[in-house]
């Protein structure tokens, strides 16, 4: 019987812009190599499969190459897809069940709130090359669970790298989030996440960096709350507050193709 497969661009309020992801609603449990085959079909930077349970529904999450523990544009996208399509009520809290264990979601005010572990980073050397390969001078280096954080001086810095992903493939992590506090008063502070490890040379917007960004940025700014901007080609904005070991990502979604696996 053919799956629901949708793609839906996450952290931004129109489309062909923000973060897309496929999601696709399964009807029982399906083995990785399958799933990993369908997320390198779709080719985007990750596939999200949705399981229904009895208390919400099986999450997981793939690159074109690998099966990743956290990821938050395709958990947007997932929530988005499942109250779109009438899958859950208005008012009713999406819950998914993870490899980094439950997640939820609530709508409010035409945005969608994601309930995240914060990942905080700590401070330590870079690895060696990395600062070549990203053609930067960090201001600060930190680790995090999944990626390194460099901190930059300014927030044109962000915007103009061009790295070298061959070489910043190499780097044992997930990926490389770079990050400056905002200069032009809109934003608190701009990124971009860089990620040849895992297949995904750029990440459009990567709502599991700002798990660790929130953190990060509430130690040097002095504040829980922040507007963020990923400054990718295509963009995007996220709402994020720092609540104790856990952070809140504000976004928005949109659905660009409805479809079905044959």
């Amino acid at each position: 019987m053919p799956l629901s497969l949708h793609q839906i661009d996450a952290f931004t309020n129109r489309p062909f812009a923000g973060n897309p992801a496929a999601v696709c609603l399964l009807e029982r449990e399906m083995d990785a190599a399958w799933m990993q085959s369908v997320a390198a079909e779709m080719n985007l930077s990750e596939t999200a499969f949705l399981l229904p349970r009895d208390d919400g529904f099986g999450l997981r999450w793939f690159t074109p190459e690998v099966e990743v523990e956290l990821c938050g544009h395709a958990t947007l996208a997932s929530a988005h897809f499942l109250w779109s399509e009438r899958h859950l009520e208005p008012k009713a809290v999406a819950r998914f069940h993870t490899q980094s264990g439950l997640l939820t979601a609530t709508q409010r005010d035409g945005w969608i709130e994601l309930d995240f572990p914060a990942t905080p980073a700590t401070p330590g050397p870079a690895p060696a090359g990395m600062a070549a390969a990203l053609g930067c001078a960090p201001v600060a280096v930190a680790k995090s669970a999944y990626d390194y954080l460099v901190e930059v001086g300014q927030e044109s810095e962000v915007r103009a790298l061009e790295p070298d992903f061959r070489a910043l493939r190499v780097v044992n992590a997930r990926g490389v989030i770079v990050t400056a506090v905002g200069n032009s008063g809109q934003y608190d502070f701009v990124s971009r996440f860089f990620g040849p490890a895992v297949g995904i040379d750029e990440d459009p917007v990567t709502g599991s960096a700002h798990c660790v960004l929130g953190p990060y940025w509430q130690e040097r700014l002095g504040k829980s709350s922040f507007l963020a901007h990923q400054a990718s080609a295509r963009g995007g904005d996220v709402r994020v507050e720092v609540r104790g070991d856990r952070v809140l990502l504000g976004g928005q979604a949109v659905t660009v193709t409805r479809g079905e696996l044959l």
